[in-house]
């Protein structure tokens, strides 16, 4: 019979929208990164051309950290572009990662990577919204929407991971609520939010835990505190997006333009995400 602990539901309450990119009025974005998303050069070579003075935004020297939106006209280089705004076209995908596999897109080791799984891109880069280790299997959630993935890898999202865990040996009620009030680690306090107990079988116990953040190594280091060693790990929920039993280890299934509509509402996002360019209209000269 499965046993639940709790000090707290898992799921936060969703948090207000942001207007920081998207308000009644339109989106605005910082100037360097609309221009460099025209090509017209790296960030850190942009932000330099701000500060020397040498873009204008409708008539006035930019100033670096200054936000345009739709209608802005910049100049630069004796161009001139019209900042326009249109529905940004994103993907997401969701990824049941086996164990052995890292998250990172180049691995010096020469370890298979996660992102040698993944379909291919014309434009935008599969972004991992919360890494696994290697020892780790589960639920990966992969995004080309940067807002999405920031919304939701931020501690102030308060979006909760589920974990399905089997533990060395048996656990006792003092270790669980030890967990539950939290522990000292290394790199600060630390608990889960909910801890539910499933079967014993052949010296492991089974529990199912949630956590609000997602540190390195968190949920096995929890374990560890108290005394209590993970043999499996595996991530089964992130926020509202679930692993569904359909998707084998090593697969991945991609979310449809409505599904990832909701799913940026689900974390408190505008369903709708705009994208800003920089068009060039004229020359100056």
């Amino acid at each position: 019979m499965n046993r639940q602990h709790s000090r707290k539901k898992a799921r936060a309450e969703k948090p207000k929208a942001s207007g920081e990119k998207l308000t009644e009025s339109g989106a605005t974005e910082r100037l360097q990164k609309i221009l460099a998303r025209a090509g017209l050069g790296s960030r850190r070579k942009l932000e330099a051309r701000i500060e020397a003075g040498e873009i204008r935004v409708d008539g006035r020297i930019a100033e670096l950290g200054a936000t345009v939106g739709d209608g802005s006209l910049v100049e630069l280089d004796g161009r001139r572009f019209r900042i326009t705004s249109r529905p940004a076209e994103h993907r997401t995908l969701i990824y049941n990662k086996p164990e052995g596999e890292v998250t990172t897109r180049n691995d010096p080791e020469g370890r298979r990577t996660v992102f040698d799984r993944l379909p291919g891109l014309q434009q935008g880069r599969w972004i991992a919204i919360g890494r696994l280790d290697i020892n780790t299997a589960g639920l990966l959630v992969l995004t080309t929407d940067g807002e999405l993935a920031n919304r939701m890898m931020h501690p102030s999202g308060q979006v909760d991971r589920e974990y399905l865990c089997r533990v060395r040996g048996s656990v006792s009620e003092e270790q669980i609520e030890q967990l539950l009030s939290g522990v000292q680690l290394d790199d600060g306090p630390a608990r889960f939010s909910d801890i539910v107990a499933g079967e014993v079988t052949g010296g492991h116990s089974w529990y199912t835990v949630a956590l609000m953040e997602g540190r390195y190594r968190e949920v096995r280091r929890l374990w560890e505190a108290v005394g209590a060693q993970v043999a499996r790990l595996k991530r089964v929920r992130f926020g509202p997006v679930f692993l569904p039993s359909r998707v084998k280890s090593g697969q991945y299934e991609e979310l449809s333009p409505a599904d990832h509509r909701v799913l940026r509402e689900d974390v408190g996002l505008s369903s709708i995400n705009v994208e800003l360019m920089a068009e060039e209209v004229s020359s100056s000269r």
